[in-house]
């Protein structure tokens, strides 16, 4: 007979031969069951492939970045609807709101100024801020949704300056330890995969050189497993399950966040963008909540499931690649996602009144 984890591996194995990912690294978190986890290929090093390989996950970063910054909104620290220059001393744009900035409704330019992704060198703090006079407003703020690192990485110095430390010692203290997250943080440590470049029309596979984002680290820089990111996306779905008492975040607080603000595309409905969050619709009501990644090397899709027939309580699915060029790496949580409510769906509680 066909199991459940059976069908959920093979999506997997699927995905790793014919996106031809050097790794890729699956797992499943929800209320009703154990961890489910799959690792599939090589890590490019001396280390194997396991539940336990850390792989970078660029913009999922983001989602950290956003509960820290709702964290000093319910803490009475900032209001959602004030310029990001009440709190920052900007030489430009600071009359940029970070609610804007959050959902990505600035207008601000993609990427500080200069050439970080031909480059790979990131600005230092001082010189991201010093560069702000010549970054441009492409777009008036509050037309559409305008996809902004930049935005991003003001944000996580906002939140260091009012927690009085660096975006990573209050990311550390603030999230990673209470929700238990001890795989997950800005450097890779001994057990990383390599990312790689696979070459469109050969079997060839490229090593990326390692890259630190300096000053643009809220926005991309994080390292993580994927039993943690399946948990981080539980916790995103449905925070009461896995921080009871709210210690991290109100639930109400992520209701915030998941509310729609935007679509990404205005002619094609099929994703929205809340606080930080990205939102993608389902068939019959569902929605998966969370972020997709990029980085050279490296591809992650982190989602947690709301609503539905079949869904768990705390459901949640990360998946992660070693390869820029690996796509089936973003559709594979929604289709992991959907399989294990259909074929394996929570148990249905009797109605008492």
């Amino acid at each position: 007979m066909i199991t459940v984890n059976d069908r959920l591996e093979r999506m997997v194995r699927q995905a790793q031969a014919r996106g031809r990912v050097p790794a890729i690294s699956a797992a499943l978190h929800r209320a009703d069951r154990p961890l489910w986890s799959c690792a599939v290929g090589d890590t490019g090093n001396d280390t194997p492939v396991g539940p336990e390989s850390v792989f970078r996950i660029g913009s999922v970063t983001k989602t950290f970045t956003s509960v820290l910054v709702m964290q000093c909104r319910d803490d009475g620290l900032l209001d959602l609807d004030d310029p990001i220059g009440r709190h920052l001393d900007l030489p430009a744009h600071g009359e940029l709101t970070v609610r804007r900035l959050l959902s990505h409704t600035a207008g601000l330019q993609r990427e500080p100024y200069g050439d970080v992704w031909d480059s790979l060198r990131a600005p230092g703090v001082d010189e991201l801020l010093a560069d702000l006079a010549r970054v441009e407003r492409v777009l008036p703020t509050g037309r559409r949704y305008h996809y902004s690192n930049l935005g991003m990485a003001l944000l996580g110095e906002l939140v260091g300056r009012l927690r009085g430390g660096t975006w990573a010692e209050v990311l550390a203290e603030r999230v990673l330890v209470p929700l238990g997250l001890t795989a997950t943080g800005p450097t890779p440590g001994d057990r990383a995969a390599t990312g790689f470049l696979v070459d469109a029309y050969s079997d060839e596979a490229h090593p990326e050189p390692p890259t630190d984002f300096g000053a643009v680290a809220p926005a991309a820089q994080l390292w993580s497993t994927a039993p943690d990111m399946a948990r981080w996306a539980a916790f995103l779905a449905d925070p009461a399950a896995l921080d009871s008492t709210g210690a991290v975040l109100a639930p109400a607080t992520l209701d915030e966040m998941r509310w729609p603000l935007t679509t990404t595309d205005e002619t094609l409905w099929v994703a929205g963008f809340g606080l930080g969050l990205i939102l993608v619709p389902q068939p019959q009501r569902v929605l998966h909540v969370g972020h997709d990644g990029a980085m050279p090397g490296f591809l992650a899709a982190v989602y947690g499931r709301r609503g539905g027939e079949g869904t768990a309580g705390a459901m949640g699915c990360a998946v992660l690649g070693s390869s820029g060029t690996g796509v089936a790496v973003f559709d594979l949580p929604h289709q992991l996602l959907a399989a294990a409510a259909e074929h394996d769906p929570a148990d249905v509680e009797p109605w008492r009144p």
